[in-house]
């Protein structure tokens, strides 16, 4: 693993993910693409974890997004563009595509690739300095559809095309507004209310949040609740797990679950 992005393991159930790169802000390079990617792939095998946390290096940026100064190189045509969208594209889908709950922790700035990064994730925590945008219009180019998909997924339509017509980066509040981000908080808070968040997701049946995880995607995906996601859902009462939840509540006492 590169030192471009570290894996940090809290415990056994919960690992934090740092883009390394804080000299540059955190900006993305098509080797920190791939090696997120596998890392992401890596950890979705986990059967153990429970949640996990991904932020920025340094406190000041968690991501702005692609390197601008790799373009030349790497992303000066359709066809050389396409090959990095498909190292891209997979990373993002790895992110998404995780079974395990994700919270992006976000300090300072948070655009362009940095703000699908974060998009990807199922909460997004920030402080109140943090700035959003896709400010690309300027650059002249366009969202790829794969990543278009991805803020689709956590914004309106028209709310999406707002911040792409417009091109603003704009407050954490106005995000907040936008329900892009799940919660603002001091910025000296941020660290502290993501692991609280991280801690209440570890403290539950593990295999409940991977089930919601599930269920949620799949109904936004086909628009309505298959009979095959709705048979699924009663899975849950032949679990161990729910058997120590179950008497945990008769008793008043905390559940120490067993992910079985």
């Amino acid at each position: 693993m590169s030192k471009l992005i570290k894996l940090n393991k809290k415990n056994n159930h919960l690992v934090e993910v740092v883009i390394n790169r804080s000299e540059k802000l955190n900006a993305m390079t098509k080797p920190m693409w791939i090696e997120l990617g596998k890392i992401f792939k890596k950890l979705s095998k986990n059967k153990n974890l429970r949640c996990i946390i991904i932020r920025g290096e340094g406190g000041k940026s968690f991501s702005p997004g692609n390197d601008i100064g790799e373009f030349k190189k790497e992303r000066s045509s359709s066809k050389l563009a396409k090959s990095y969208g498909r190292y891209l594209h997979g990373t993002l889908g790895a992110i998404f595509n995780c079974p395990i709950p994700t919270v992006a922790l976000i300090e300072g700035i948070c655009v362009g690739g940095g703000l699908e990064i974060a998009s990807c994730c199922d909460l997004r925590i920030c402080g109140k300095s943090s700035r959003f945008g896709i400010p690309i219009k300027r650059l002249g180019l366009t969202m790829a559809p794969k990543e278009l998909e991805v803020l689709l997924s956590v914004v309106s339509y028209s709310t999406a095309m707002e911040i792409l017509f417009e091109g603003r980066v704009f407050s954490a509040q106005e995000a907040l507004e936008k329900r892009l981000v799940n919660k603002v908080v001091d910025d000296k808070d941020v660290a502290k209310e993501v692991y609280k968040s991280a801690e209440l997701i570890c403290e539950g049946a593990p295999k409940v949040a991977r089930w919601h995880k599930q269920f949620a995607r799949n109904i936004l995906k086909n628009g309505k609740v298959t009979e095959k996601i709705n048979n699924l859902g009663y899975k849950c009462y032949d679990t161990e797990d729910f058997k120590i939840g179950y008497k945990s509540f008769l008793d008043k006492t905390k559940p120490k679950f067993k992910n079985k």
